[in-house]
C-alpha cells in the first residue's frame, strides 16, 4: 500500500544503475530489484546489467518540480527508492533512500564485494538531503588560514589532487571511517548532498567552485593534518561539507564540474584557495557568507556565476586555475580532438581507451596510431555513453580528463574509488 508521501508523487526523474566490482571492472548480469524505500515488499521493476554494468534507464515518479525550488516548501522535495543488488560470486548489497528530483538524471554507483564464505548482504541508507534534513551549522573559521604559524604545512602551489581522504564524522570521532575517494567524485557528491539539481546553471556552478574552493583551502593547508590526524576533510556540516557514502550522483552536477574541476575561487594578490563557507539561508542565516538559497534566487534573477559569488564574497572575488592536476597520465592538449586531429595526443588517448577496453568490452580497441579516424570517434562515443558524458565522439576537456580518471582507476588496482582505508564495504564512495 503506497503511503500519502507516495501518492503525490506526480512528476518524473530518471535514474539509471552502474555496477562496477572493487576494482573498477563492470559486472554483468547483475540483478537489480527496485521498489519505494519503506515498501520493500512492492517490487517495481527487475532489472538485469549488460556488459557495462549499466541497467536500463529508469523513469519513476517524484514529487512536483516546484517542491525543490520553492524556499517556504515544507514537503520533502525528492522521492526515495530502494535497490537489492545481486550477481553471482559477489556479496549482495542493499541500498535505501536514493533520491530522485522532478526532471532530473542521476546515476547510482554500486561496487560489489567478492562473495567469500563469511560474506553477508551489505545494507546502506543514505540520509536526508542537508536541504531537508536537519544537520549541524558550519562552525566559523578564517577564510584564508595565515602562513608561517609554527608546525605548519602549506604546499608551494595550488593542485588538484588525484584523492581526498574523508573522514565520515566529526574530526574528533575516532570510530569513524576514513575513505579513499576521487577529488571530482568527492566533489559531485557534496554537491548532490547539498543543493538540488533542478537549480539554474550558473547558482550549481557558483555552489560547486565554493565546494572546490573549500576542498583545495583543505588540501593547499594541509588543515588536519597539522592537527595530527591523516585525513584530508570530513563529512562532518559543522566542519566541512555533507559527503555521503555512495549516495547517487545527478547529471546536472556531475557534467558541472567535469567542465570546471581544475578551477577555484582566490581573493586577488592571496594564493590560497579561498575557504568559501555557506549556509543554507533559511534555517541558518550567514552574513558574509554565500546563502544557498539565496543563490538560487539570483540564479533565477539571471545573475551570472561571478555575479552570485561576488554578490556573497565580494567584488575581489576571482576564479582561478589550479597550477596542475595530480595522477593523470598527460594533460589535456588545450584543444578538442575529432576526426581528422593527429598527433602524440591522440596516440595517449588511444592507448588510454585501449586500457580502458580491457575491462569493457563494449569499447573497440583502436590501432595506436595517432590519427584520429572514425574508429576513434566510435570508442569515444561508447566511453562517453558508458560514463555519462554526451556521447558526440569529439574528446573535449571533460572527455580528456575522464578518461584519464577511468584509466587510472582500471589499471591502478590499489587505487580504489571510495574504498574504505579500515574495512571493505560494498558500495562505491561516489
Amino acid at each position: 500500500m503506497l503511503t500519502s508521501q507516495q501518492e503525490n508523487l506526480i512528476d518524473q526523474g530518471k535514474l539509471l544503475v552502474q555496477i562496477t566490482d572493487r576494482n573498477r571492472k563492470p559486472v554483468k548480469d547483475a540483478s537489480i530489484t527496485l521498489s519505494y524505500t519503506g515498501i520493500p515488499d512492492l517490487t517495481l521493476e527487475q532489472l538485469t546489467t549488460d556488459s557495462s554494468g549499466l541497467s536500463q534507464e529508469l523513469s519513476l515518479r517524484t514529487p512536483p518540480l516546484e517542491y525543490s525550488l520553492d524556499k517556504n516548501n515544507i514537503e520533502q522535495p525528492y522521492s526515495e527508492y530502494s535497490i537489492y543488488v545481486e550477481a553471482e560470486g559477489y556479496e549482495p548489497v542493499a541500498l535505501s533512500g536514493i533520491q530522485l528530483l522532478s526532471g532530473t538524471f542521476s546515476r547510482q554507483p554500486v561496487s560489489l564485494n567478492s562473495l567469500s564464505p563469511s560474506s553477508e548482504p551489505s545494507e546502506v541508507t543514505f540520509p536526508a538531503h542537508t536541504l531537508y534534513g536537519n544537520y549541524p551549522a558550519k562552525i566559523p573559521e578564517s577564510e584564508i588560514k595565515p602562513i608561517g604559524e609554527s608546525g605548519e604545512i602549506v604546499l608551494s602551489r595550488v593542485v588538484v589532487p588525484e584523492t581526498v581522504i574523508v573522514h565520515d564524522g566529526a574530526p574528533s570521532d575516532s570510530t569513524a571511517k576514513d575513505y579513499y575517494v576521487s577529488y571530482t567524485d568527492y566533489i559531485k557528491n557534496v554537491a548532490s548532498s547539498e543543493i538540488y539539481a533542478t537549480w539554474p546553471e550558473s547558482t550549481i556552478t557558483a555552489n560547486v567552485l565554493a565546494i572546490m574552493s573549500f576542498t583545495l583551502n583543505r588540501v593547499y593547508t594541509e588543515w588536519y593534518r597539522n592537527q595530527g590526524y591523516s585525513f584530508t576533510i570530513t563529512s562532518s556540516t559543522a566542519f566541512d561539507h555533507k559527503w555521503i557514502y555512495g549516495r547517487n550522483i545527478f547529471d546536472s552536477i556531475s557534467s558541472v564540474v567535469d567542465n570546471i574541476f581544475n578551477r577555484y575561487l582566490k581573493r586577488a594578490g592571496v594564493r590560497q584557495p579561498l575557504l568559501t563557507q555557506y549556509c543554507d539561508g533559511k534555517r541558518v542565516t550567514c552574513p558574509g557568507w554565500m546563502s544557498q538559497w539565496g543563490s538560487k534566487d539570483l540564479g533565477d534573477a539571471g545573475f551570472s556565476t561571478i555575479e552570485i559569488l561576488q554578490n556573497y564574497y565580494g567584488s575581489s572575488i576571482i576564479i582561478e586555475t589550479a597550477d596542475a592536476i595530480n595522477g593523470i597520465p598527460s594533460s589535456w592538449p588545450g584543444y578538442n580532438l575529432s576526426i581528422g586531429s593527429s598527433g602524440v595526443k591522440v596516440s595517449q588517448l588511444q592507448e588510454q581507451l585501449n586500457g580502458i577496453a580491457s575491462a569493457y568490452p563494449e569499447i573497440p580497441f583502436l590501432s595506436i596510431d595517432g590519427i584520429y579516424g572514425t574508429k576513434t570517434a566510435n570508442a569515444v562515443k561508447e566511453f562517453q555513453r558508458i560514463f555519462g558524458l554526451t556521447p558526440t565522439g569529439v574528446t573535449d576537456f571533460k572527455t580528456w580528463y575522464k578518461v584519464s580518471q577511468i584509466y587510472t582507476g582500471v589499471t591502478k588496482i590499489a587505487e580504489l574509488n571510495g574504498t574504505p582505508i579500515q574495512s571493505p564495504t560494498s558500495i562505491s564512495g561516489e
